[in-house]
């Protein structure tokens, strides 16, 4: 990540920390060492600020490639952990994840959503299995995070965050997922995507939606894909 994240974690979550005073609960939880992935539920902009302040090691995230389109935001970006990547399904998915896999098999830390976008109305929506995937294809052991308060810090359509406000971060105890067998079984990644989901909803305390969230169908062809089963990453 250069000089520019070694400087971002000397000097941005410090000053994060000493303004937005986050409660952080179970630091102890995450490994200091080795390839980590944080599972997060999702509920602002701020989400990926908040786990990296608050997490007793560096993390890395995936962010839209539009956020490094200008010098600026690419320098701020840079300095909390982001790595660009082209958001979407299909291949796009799938690079995303080989991007993941790289940093994991390098011990690094990556933190993901495993609702795949922000959630709304706060609820907790039901997990996709790309983050299992990535637990069982790596070994990676996944913390699990409960993230409180963000989305009153700052919400939908707020320029900045708000310091009136105070967040949560509770890091939960290692998950490992390996006896629900192998990364190439649907059934283990379902498996696994619950437990991790489990968790998160054990931390977060939200209420659960008990659907996938979804953007609105453009055209019959994405709501016949929408309504038909079939596996989300």
């Amino acid at each position: 990540m250069g000089a520019a994240y070694g400087l971002g974690r000397f000097f941005i979550a410090p000053l994060a920390r000493a303004i937005y005073r986050p409660r952080v609960e179970g630091r102890e939880n995450v490994p200091r060492t080795g390839p980590v992935i944080f599972a997060s539920n999702h509920l602002s902009f701020i989400d990926s600020v908040a786990i990296p302040v608050a997490s007793p090691r560096p993390v890395h995230f995936l962010a839209k490639s539009s956020y490094f389109e200008k010098w600026a935001s690419r320098q701020f970006f840079t300095a909390i952990g982001a790595i660009a990547v082209e958001r979407g399904a299909g291949q796009a998915a799938l690079d995303a994840l080989d991007q993941q896999r790289a940093l994991l098999e390098d011990g690094r830390a990556v933190a993901l959503y495993p609702e795949g976008t922000r959630s709304l109305d706060g609820r907790l929506y039901k997990g996709r299995t790309g983050v299992a995937f990535l637990a069982l294809q790596t070994g990676a052991p996944v913390v699990p995070v409960g993230l409180i308060g963000t989305d009153k810090v700052m919400p939908v359509g707020a320029k900045v965050p708000t310091t009136k406000e105070r967040i949560t971060v509770r890091f939960g105890e290692p998950l490992d997922l390996s006896p629900h067998g192998p990364a190439s079984s649907g059934r283990a990644r379902r498996g696994a995507t619950d437990e991790i989901m489990t968790a998160i909803h054990a931390l977060s305390e939200q209420d659960l939606a008990n659907a996938y969230n979804e953007v609105p169908a453009q055209n019959p062809i994405d709501r016949i894909k929408q309504v038909l089963p079939h596996e989300r990453i």
